[in-house]
């Protein structure tokens, strides 16, 4: 299956009763995330279905797409449609202050490149959101079911897609200079199939982000782009080195005390 499939069988799935449950509960956190963000240029790298922007006000936002959709439509939170490579984004290097990855490193063709183009046209400061499913959960071992079961069809990450676990992707972004900031999982209830079970095991999601908060379906984070303060050499004076000066001499006088005893002669 082409990489251009791929992303349409994403899309077809995320239709379904199960894709709009996850997909609904990760709108939710991007716009919360991004509302109060403020800068100039901000970018959403993959999975149109999902208006990560919407809530956002910077002048300049962007949805980039390595393949052109037939008949897609840009959504109206963003200002222009980018067909772009992930691994090698069309931004100058520190001139973006937002970027948006909803399960874009689990669809790119290289996670560790695309990561790196992040860091790259990330302006010092800049924040990078990401959404991933998580493994550790119900939906990660249906989908592996799913990919190594004959007969069954994978969940949600088609037959490419890469699982990249939560504490994995962490890794990833501290050797990157990333500083971890908002962090927590979601979608707790079972992989099931209609909206009508779905609706009926709602009451599991509290319970899930209280009792057992890393097993749910997908993970969200917020990092943000650290850079270590850099001494510049060559401007500094200097100047000699001061000598050291002697402690002052206590002078301690002596005074000779007369006797006043006087000597009788001897008889």
């Amino acid at each position: 299956m082409t990489r251009e499939a791929t992303i349409i069988e994403l899309g077809a799935w995320l239709q379904t009763p199960p894709g709009q449950y996850l997909l609904d509960w990760e709108q939710a956190q991007f716009d919360a995330a991004v509302a109060d963000l403020f800068g100039f240029h901000a970018l959403q790298l993959g999975l149109p279905e999902l208006q990560g922007l919407r809530a956002n006000r910077m002048p300049h936002r962007w949805l980039g797409n390595e393949h052109a959709a037939e008949g897609a439509v840009a959504p109206t939170a963003v200002q222009l449609d980018l067909l772009c490579d992930f691994d090698a984004l069309p931004f100058e290097s520190n001139s973006l202050d937002l970027i948006l990855l909803p399960h874009a490193l689990e669809l790119a063709h290289d996670p560790h490149q695309a990561l790196r183009e992040v860091e790259r046209v990330l302006r010092p400061e800049g924040r990078v959101v990401i959404s991933g499913l998580n493994p550790a959960s119900l939906w990660g071992l249906r989908q592996n079911l799913g990919r190594y079961s004959p007969g069954r069809s994978p969940l949600f990450l088609p037959q490419q897609g890469e699982f990249i676990g939560y504490w994995r992707l962490r890794d990833w972004l501290r050797l990157l200079s990333f500083e971890v900031g908002v962090a927590h999982f979601g979608a707790y209830s079972p992989p099931l199939r209609t909206a009508r079970w779905l609706e009926r095991w709602s009451w599991i999601e509290p319970l899930g982000a209280r009792w057992w908060p890393v097993l749910g379906a997908v993970y969200f984070l917020v990092a943000v782009k650290r850079v270590r303060g850099m001494r510049l050499v060559g401007l500094e004076r200097r100047t000699k080195p001061k000598r050291a000066t002697a402690a002052p001499v206590v002078a301690s006088h002596q005074h000779k005390i007369k006797s006043t005893k006087k000597v009788l002669p001897s008889p």
